[in-house]
């Protein structure tokens, strides 16, 4: 995208074309202007529309240039924060409330796909929390335990039932959430910009917000070459926030990540990898992720930045991590390779911020995109028709704010992630 092969490999090379798309040249009129169009941003635009909205969606780059276009793809229920611990962080009314809306996000995005008929490999076969040790198998234990006595179904498998399902031994047991699955990122984002378009949503690329202004009970929004004016604005730009909106991207701290694909494995290796096609990732502290695309091809990703010396670094221990794991691959040769960046919040949940009357957003992720983005997106649209008052929000108002030592923290990930890398998966 944008002439970087290194910003979406392999899904921009798989995906669907995106519906056709201008910069926006004039001065126009909504009910809600959206800013970015990621799985939110988008969702919003798809909502509201459906709903009868007149709705713009400015877009500074392309549809899904952030993180939706460059994510593993897994649709997750809930957060990294364990269950219990969200009514501590939130208050018991917020913290169930995110609980319930987030466990049932992976069936939000599910019946999306299938209302809208968007082809983007889809599939149902759930997740696997992959332990990593003692502590690993302690973890996803407890997670389950407090998932289950909400009745969500997810189980614990001991070692021989994980390997069965992934084709290694190299993990203690695994944690299997039915809820959940897997997607092309990038090709679902682009879907859901059809269907918003085909709703009567009107989405410009390339038409970066430059400034904001008061106007009577409504806003005016500028890009560099045009204006919309509307009563609403929905701040979508997240991680990648520049601009009016740049304290969105400054409240977090940014995570470099990366993935690598093989070329499509033969039927032989692929009876043995994921028969399932269940989505992986692991319980350690730098972790891994991997799961097989519809062509066969096996999607394998980490922490780390695809620049520099991490290039190598990261490319070399991908190697060595894919010969530990799956002897039966031999020498890996890699079609593709992309990276991003995720923002981590504090304390690793989303945040709701009112930036000015009637300017709303929710961010923060946290590496969790596709499912939060995704019913996100849908309950600022109800927020705004006025189904959903503030109070009965998943999340409380909050203000944001700059995390101590960010630049520093960021700047130690990305080296972090090398030095672990360098040193990590030696026989």
């Amino acid at each position: 995208m944008l002439n970087d092969p290194r910003s979406h490999g392999l899904w921009e090379k798989t995906a669907p074309e995106p519906p056709v798309t201008v910069p926006l040249t004039d001065d126009a009129r909504a009910d809600v202007v959206i800013v970015g169009g990621g799985y939110t941003g988008i969702s919003a635009a798809l909502h509201l529309a459906s709903a009868g909205s007149r709705v713009i969606l400015l877009e500074a780059k392309e549809i899904g240039f952030g993180g939706a276009g460059r994510n593993v793809g897994l649709i997750n229920a809930g957060m990294w924060v364990m269950p219990d611990d969200l009514p501590g962080e939130l208050g018991p009314v917020h913290g169930e409330r995110l609980l319930d809306l987030l466990g049932n996000g992976p069936s939000v995005v599910m019946d999306l796909i299938e209302t809208h008929g968007i082809a983007c490999e889809l599939q149902k076969a759930g997740t696997l929390h992959c332990a990593v040790g003692a502590a690993g198998f302690k973890e996803i234990e407890q997670r389950a335990a407090q998932w289950q006595k909400r009745g969500a179904p997810v189980e614990v498998l001991n070692a021989a039932e994980t390997a069965s399902r992934i084709g290694t031994e190299g993990y203690s047991g695994s944690l299997l959430d039915r809820r959940a699955g897997t997607l092309q990122p990038l090709a679902y984002v682009r879907g859901l910009a059809h269907a918003a378009v085909k709703a009567g949503a009107v989405l410009h690329t390339g038409s970066e917000v430059t400034a904001t202004e008061r106007q009577g009970t409504g806003w005016r929004v500028r890009t560099h070459r045009g204006s919309v004016s509307a009563d609403w604005i929905v701040v979508a730009t997240d991680a990648y926030s520049t601009g009016p909106w740049e304290k969105v991207r400054t409240e977090q701290v940014l995570l470099p990540y990366f993935n690598l694909a093989t070329r499509p494995l033969g039927d032989n290796l692929r009876r043995t990898i994921l028969p399932g096609n269940e989505g992986c990732w692991d319980t350690k502290e730098v972790l891994s992720s991997f799961r097989m695309d519809e062509a066969g091809r096996l999607v394998f990703g980490s922490v780390g930045a695809l620049r520099g010396t991490g290039s190598a670094i990261h490319k070399a221990w991908a190697r060595r991590s894919l010969k530990q794991l799956f002897p039966q691959l031999g020498d890996v040769d890699f079609e593709s390779e992309w990276y991003g960046r995720i923002g981590m919040t504090a304390n690793a949940l989303p945040r709701f911020h009112k930036f000015a009357p009637n300017v709303v957003g929710f961010s923060g992720y946290n590496g969790r995109g596709i499912a939060p983005g995704t019913v996100f997106g849908k309950v600022l649209a109800r927020h705004i028709l006025g189904e959903l008052p503030e109070s009965d929000l998943p999340l409380p108002l909050t203000d944001p704010r700059d995390p101590p030592f960010r630049t520093l923290k960021e700047t130690w990930y990305e080296a972090g992630a090398q030095l672990a890398h360098f040193a990590g998966a030696r026989a």
